[in-house]
């Protein structure tokens, strides 16, 4: 009677799939793993020297020398040392043509060249026409101000 309830076992048990485990490869004969797409190699590996291949090879440019008295190269560095060698009557602050206004002989921080700024362009339209620029700039003078005040230390105080 045993065999009877094990075949009927056997037979209930059959239904259940198999499940065996593999893993699918992206290096497989199927499907080859592609490396290094549109890499072309510089080096030519195809024999002895000289290759005479699909590369093209470019000649030489034709050397032109440059043109040393052209008014940039001849008078580069004209000015440097005007205060040295000149009078008294000009500064070499004054000769920064392309600087703009606020920023020629400043030697300070962010915050006093931001103030010297304020200053040259709340005179004229720039608060006017650049209202949101004239807001950034009053924004970063107040968070300087403050950061400068309250986090920055100081020297000793001499009333302590």
């Amino acid at each position: 009677m045993k065999w009877i309830t094990d075949m009927m076992r056997t037979l209930t048990r059959t239904h259940l799939p198999i499940v065996i485990p593999a893993r699918f490869r992206h290096y497989t004969a199927e499907r080859p793993y592609i490396r290094r797409h549109g890499y072309v190699d510089p080096v030519e590996r195809r024999g002895l020297l000289a290759h005479q291949g699909t590369r093209r090879v470019e000649e030489m440019p034709v050397y032109r020398p440059k043109d040393c008295w052209n008014s940039k190269r001849a008078l580069f560095g004209q000015n440097d040392y005007i205060d040295i060698l000149g009078n008294d009557n000009l500064h070499p602050t004054k000769i920064l043509y392309n600087v703009p206004s606020w920023l020629r002989g400043v030697s300070g921080n962010e915050y006093q060249v931001l103030l010297r700024k304020r200053k040259i362009w709340s005179k004229g339209i720039f608060p006017i026409a650049r209202p949101t620029k004239w807001r950034q700039l009053e924004k970063r003078i107040a968070y300087l101000y403050r950061y400068l005040n309250q986090k920055t230390k100081t020297g000793m105080s001499p009333f302590r």
